[in-house]
């Protein structure tokens, strides 16, 4: 007697709060296979029709990741193909080196670095830390703050150029040697 084990079925909505979530790490393995951030684009944005139109493969979202990367691996060397014939690039072999290595250690330095963020993130003011995300949030512009603090966009800016500095030297300070 047979028991059937129930199949993984990934939703449009949960497959789209996968490749959100993964993107930051799936375009930095991206660019260690392409020296053209249009490229990478590119490569990102055939990639996810391709992960979309074969995501019946996932068993699980566990895997999302090292799955997503294999797709990637394929539309990046697709693009390299492409440069090779306006320009001379690595070869194959170093090529593969290098996605072999970016697999190995992006998670586990992604991880670092979110947890080094995390923690120098936390050691700003509650003001600070709004002028810090405003940029990456979408959910207030540094101009919108500035109005609502009375004071000068330009002013701002300066402002989030030496906070930006204090946050990547809190990070590198907390980071391995071998991270940065």
């Amino acid at each position: 007697m047979d028991i059937e084990q129930p199949q993984f079925e990934l939703t449009e909505s949960a497959f789209l709060t996968l490749l959100v979530k993964h993107e930051p790490a799936l375009r930095a393995y991206a660019r260690s296979l392409v020296p053209d951030w249009d490229l990478v684009d590119e490569a990102l944005q055939e990639a996810s029709v391709t992960m979309w139109q074969k995501r019946g493969q996932l068993e699980s979202s566990d895997g999302f990741v090292p799955w997503a990367r294999v797709i990637l691996r394929f539309k990046c060397l697709r693009q390299v193909e492409k440069l090779r014939s306006q320009r001379p690039l690595l070869s194959d072999e170093v090529l593969a080196k290098l996605a072999d290595r970016g697999e190995s250690r992006s998670a586990e330095v992604a991880a670092a670095r979110g947890k080094a963020l995390h923690e120098c993130l936390g050691q700003f003011s509650a003001e600070h830390r709004e002028l810090l995300l405003a940029p990456h949030s979408g959910a207030t512009s540094v101009v919108a703050l500035a109005e609502r603090r009375e004071k000068t966009p330009n002013a701002l800016y300066k402002l989030l150029g030496r906070l930006r500095e204090q946050l990547a030297d809190c990070i590198r300070l907390k980071l391995p040697a071998e991270i940065l």
